[in-house]
């Protein structure tokens, strides 16, 4: 129904800024809310009302009022591949992931406000990972406890749970979304691994098309992963504030297993730059470190009624005309800056 009342906290990252101008499309009354300056000039400029409130601060909550939303949405977090080691110590991942998280489901008791949709990682799941074996919800997780992710999986982990805990003693009802990696236009360009900035190698197989550059595929081309395009998230989400009887825990994911060989073929084929005929190399004694995954989206076809409508080659030529656009440039900005030293 237009016209719900949807607060959405993470409103200055890439799928709330996504989700936010489609709702704001669609009619919703949409509030945002996160500690970005960049999101809160931007959002100002939208005229779309900005809230600016530190989820691990009780009584900044205030700042919001006493009355209730009819949903709520968490997209607020604190990532590995989004700040230098330096910037952040591992009880913050306690701090922001699961005290915000709690803050925010006492903000939801407490208005009396009557859904929550908390949009997470995949990461707890790493230890179910298997070529071809689409993971399905019910299979719970299986945490790995070494690796920079590892801190960060058990903060969703138990953030996850205190959704539950919400859903089961206070009537709220609790959606959960698993995400995969999500691609779209804004938050590609670098990500910090072990600590240190990188090109993301997505960006780097775009970046060589577009130069008409060879595009080399190192290690084994026939691994794989299941990715989603942001709009298709959107989607979901939308889905997920109009349904009356959804519940509990969603893979928000394509079902598809794309190789890299694949992706890299797609890559060339939308963004080469000249009329010539791509170049693409593989180079299987080149070592690579990818992880693989696949998940069953059954749960959220039968439950929400949704399914992803973009291919990845769909994705890609979307995603050019987004990068044409420019559209969200803050997010551009918003990236450089959280690799500035």
């Amino acid at each position: 129904m237009k016209g719900k009342k949807i607060l959405v906290f993470g409103a200055g990252g890439f799928i709330g800024t996504y989700l936010i101008d489609e709702l704001v499309k669609q009619g919703y009354d949409v509030t945002a809310s996160d500690i970005s300056e960049i999101g809160e000039e931007y959002y100002r400029s939208q005229k779309i009302n900005y809230v600016p409130v530190d989820i691990t601060n009780e009584d900044d909550f205030k700042k919001l009022g006493s009355s209730p939303f009819d949903v709520v949405i968490n997209l607020a977090a604190l990532q590995p591949a989004n700040f230098a080691t330096k910037k952040y110590k591992l009880s913050d991942y306690i701090k922001i992931n699961v005290s915000g998280t709690f803050n925010i489901l006492e903000f939801c008791r407490t208005t009396k406000s009557g859904k929550i949709i908390y949009g997470s990682s995949h990461r707890n799941t790493s230890g179910l990972w298997k070529k071809d074996k689409a993971i399905r919800e019910e299979e719970g997780r299986s945490q790995q406890y070494g690796g920079e992710y590892s801190m960060f999986s058990i903060a969703e982990s138990a953030a996850q749970d205190c959704v539950e805990f919400f859903r089961a003693n206070y009537g709220i009802k609790g959606i959960i979304f698993r995400l995969p990696p999500v691609y779209g236009y804004g938050p590609h360009l670098e990500i910090y691994k072990e600590g240190k900035p990188i090109k993301t190698g997505f960006q780097t197989f775009i970046d060589s098309a577009k130069a008409c550059k060879p595009l080399e595929v190192w290690g084994d081309s026939s691994r794989g992963r299941d990715i989603i395009y942001v709009k298709d998230v959107v989607s979901a989400f939308i889905k997920a504030i109009n349904s009356e009887n959804a519940g509990g825990l969603y893979n928000i994911t394509s079902n598809k297993y794309l190789t890299l060989k694949e992706e890299v073929d797609i890559i060339a084929k939308v963004f080469w730059g000249d009329d010539t005929k791509p170049v693409v190399i593989e180079k299987p004694e080149h070592s690579l470190t990818m992880d693989s995954f696949l998940y069953d989206n059954s749960k959220a076809k039968k439950e929400l009624d949704w399914s992803p409508q973009y291919s990845f080659e769909d994705m890609l030529r979307d995603y050019k005309k987004e990068m044409e656009k420019q559209k969200f440039g803050f997010l551009l900005e918003k990236r450089k800056n959280m690799f500035k030293e």
